[in-house]
């Protein structure tokens, strides 16, 4: 009976001894999982751990070199991890030594590697030089069968992005696509919302669809228990939300307890993804508000699911688009949350939930290259000069980086030395730029402002 595919495609490092396949494994698993060393043979073992690049994961293999001794009892187990790899692999990375240049083995290795007949990306590693770089397209890198090598400095990170996008290409065309960040690793998702809007009643939707497998998580006895649902090979697990209650004497945040808004807070930091839920047929009030704006402060991905749309008399078609511009109106702070207009009672749309998640999941661990950041930047300065702060004058933008996943983080980098010198709404206007450039939806972003002296 075959083995059935992994829904995570995998990448096998193959190559000699001490060409740095262990520094490109912890650059691309953003790791130190794997032990780097000068001395040559250091991993025998093959090592696992993911990759993930515009929010999605693939796995990577870390691998003994090839050419090791078989007459010696541990190499030759060193060669037999190896080839396993290999055969499990969906692509190959040949990695060579672009600073030595290629030596007889490597030869022999890529003949071996092409009678694989798997794909295979060859990569040539510590490119920290123009002559590295450009050596690629010398003769001796030219293996029968095989692309031109692809240069990276595994140790600087510089052009792992480009082989990322080509490895994310190929896969696609393998109809072996990376896969989706729940098939990794549980989303977390907590159910939020004022009394009585129906939160237990989704959970419930959702919970008693019977395609889905539920289990209890224990925590301590004190403590609500979590509860995890599979759907397919994907994974989820619902926070509990229970104790979050009106509090009707006392007159404090929108009416909910003090207890209530910092068990929120708690439960929102162990969360991925918010289902935020309001009634379809009540106006938008100050909890809900109070609540939104927990849910900006805790930078979780978000969807407003409008429950009780069944009970909303005299639907239109334009009655979605008029309660979407309320929602919008109301609750600025996650207006970049998409809304699910559904009925925990009748089922109605509550199978959406897991694809929604999915997407703004997916938007969370949005990786954006440089090249893109880069040209972001110039266009959006061209649209709109910076907006002067506190100061004589607009500060000069340098560009936009990166610096975080989940949620996407930003950084704004001016000539200045202080930072209060660019105006809040101008990074207002770069979250709004950067949402419609890149697809963001349900997801947070940071954006914050770094200042230098000299540029």
């Amino acid at each position: 009976m075959p083995t059935p595919l992994s829904p995570v495609p995998s990448v096998a490092l193959i190559g000699r001894t001490n060409v740095g396949k262990s520094t490109l494994f912890n650059r691309l698993t953003e790791s130190h999982s794997a032990l780097v060393s000068e001395v040559a043979g250091t991993t025998r073992d093959r090592k696992e751990g993911d990759c993930l690049w515009r929010g999605r994961i693939i796995r990577i293999v870390d691998t003994g070199g090839l050419d090791a001794d078989p007459n010696d009892d541990i190499e030759r187990n060193v060669i037999k991890q190896a080839e396993i790899a290999i055969k499990m692999a969906d692509i190959i990375y040949f990695v060579v030594d672009l600073n030595t240049g290629m030596l007889p083995q490597e030869r022999d290795l890529a003949k071996k590697l092409v009678a694989s007949k798997k794909p295979i990306l060859v990569v040539g590693n510590k490119a920290e030089n123009m002559g590295a770089i450009t050596s690629v397209h010398e003769q001796q890198w030219r293996f029968p069968g095989l692309s031109v090598p692809i240069p990276v400095s595994a140790v600087r990170g510089t052009g792992v992005g480009d082989l990322l996008d080509e490895t994310y290409d190929l896969l696609q065309k393998l109809g072996r696509p990376p896969a989706e960040i729940s098939v990794v690793q549980a989303v977390r998702i907590a159910v939020i919302g004022k009394p009585n809007v129906g939160k237990s009643s989704l959970l419930n939707a959702i919970l008693h669809e019977e395609r889905f497998i539920a289990s209890p998580i224990a925590h301590t006895t004190r403590e609500p228990i979590d509860v995890r649902v599979n759907v397919g090979d994907r994974s989820y697990v619902f926070v509990d939300t229970a104790g979050i209650r009106k509090k009707s004497k006392v007159k404090d945040a929108g009416g909910l307890e003090e207890a209530g808004v910092e068990r929120t807070r708690k439960i929102l930091r162990k969360t991925d993804v918010a289902l935020f839920v309001v009634d379809a047929t009540e106006p938008i009030g100050a909890q809900e508000r109070v609540l939104a704006g927990l849910l900006k402060e805790a930078h979780v991905g978000v969807i407003v699911v409008a429950n009780k749309w069944d009970l909303v008399p005299n639907k239109t078609p334009s009655m979605i688009n008029d309660f979407e511009k309320h929602i919008a109106a109301s609750l600025p702070f996650i207006s970049w949350a998409p809304i699910l207009f559904s009925s925990a009672l009748t089922g109605q749309r509550v199978e959406r939930v897991f694809d929604l998640v999915d997407t703004i999941q997916e938007h969370r661990f949005t990786r954006i290259p440089d090249d893109e950041l880069e040209a972001f930047q110039l266009a959006a300065v061209r649209a709109h000069k910076p907006s002067k702060g506190k100061g004589p004058k607009p500060p000069k933008i340098l560009g936009i980086e990166q610096v975080d996943i989940a949620p996407p983080s930003f950084q704004v980098v001016i000539k200045a030395k202080r930072l209060d010198v660019l105006h809040p709404s101008y990074l207002r206007f770069l979250e709004h730029r950067l949402r419609g450039r890149f697809n963001l939806s349900g997801t947070s972003i940071r954006l914050g402002v770094r200042g230098i002296v000299s540029a």
